[in-house]
């Protein structure tokens, strides 16, 4: 199944406009202007790294996605909506 096929019920609003952090957050903006603020120790790759390395993120897949090459960290925005965390921790795989 297609990535927005699956995300159908997932609309303009619910995509990323921009990030940034302070020492425990993680912060993403939405277009419609709502601030989703999410624990930094939610996801142990962003925790650890420097600040430097945090605000090399890139916003991808149209706003679906935050996307950290230097870290491989891959987060969904509609996942951040829905509660989801680091999924390698699940696994017991986090960095």
């Amino acid at each position: 199944m297609r990535t927005w096929m699956r995300l159908k019920g997932f609309g303009m609003s619910t995509l990323a406009k921009s990030v940034h952090f302070d020492d425990a957050m993680l912060w993403v903006e939405l277009l419609d202007g709502r601030q989703l603020g999410v624990p930094l120790a939610f996801f142990p790759r962003l925790l650890h790294a420097s600040a430097e390395m945090r605000n090399a993120v890139v916003i991808s897949g149209g706003g679906l996605g935050l996307h950290w090459e230097a870290l491989d960290e891959d987060i969904s925005v509609p996942g951040l909506l829905s509660g989801m965390g680091d999924a390698t921790m699940a696994r017991g795989l986090a960095a």
